[in-house]
């Protein structure tokens, strides 16, 4: 059941645009793969600690792991991180243009856009920016949220003080991948 709820809160990664497109196909469809490799790996990592040892393991691999994952597939040429409006890692708070996209992933969903079509691109200067909506999955909401078990809060309490990313329903943004690449 956990690996089927992990499923399908990462199974959004093949998606239709609906944000203007303002980059070039080409740029557009790598900032998928790269998003797909990262919500894979991440997927797969989190799985085999749920399975392995349970809720509470899977926080200290989000801790620990997550961020590795994603500075491994930053190297190169992408940037890839994760972001939300509900932070818990305080070095993952959005920038404006990401608040700005994820505030307007929450009033598409709101209005019945499905998660799985939410992305946005933009470029600046010589840098281009894609983001892809994360929708809430069941299996989110053992850490996520309204009724987190007492040993898990607690834990989240240790490893995250600031911790803003709770209090989430089945569906809801739970927040973005947020990648950006320099042009030559």
């Amino acid at each position: 059941m956990k690996r089927l709820m992990i499923t399908a809160a990462l199974s959004g990664l093949m998606v239709t645009t609906i944000a203007p497109v303002q980059a070039d196909e080409a740029l557009i469809n790598e900032a998928r793969q790269q998003v797909k490799q990262l919500a894979v790996q991440l997927q797969q990592t989190l799985k085999k600690s749920m399975k392995t040892d349970g809720p509470q393991a899977a926080i200290k691999v989000c801790n620990t792991q997550a961020p590795e994952i994603a500075a491994t597939l930053s190297e190169g040429d992408w940037t890839v991180g994760r972001t939300s409006l509900k932070w818990r890692n305080p070095g993952n708070q959005p920038n404006d243009w990401e608040t700005s996209v994820m505030q307007s992933f929450a009033e598409q969903l709101k209005a019945g856009a499905d998660p799985k079509t939410l992305e946005a691109t933009k470029t600046e200067g010589d840098r281009f920016y894609y983001m892809k909506a994360i929708p809430t999955g069941g299996v989110c909401l053992a850490c996520h949220g309204d009724n987190i078990a007492q040993p898990i809060a607690a834990q989240l309490d240790q490893l995250y003080p600031d911790d803003q990313a709770r209090g989430f329903q089945m569906g809801e943004l739970r927040g973005a991948f947020t990648l950006s690449k320099t042009l030559n």
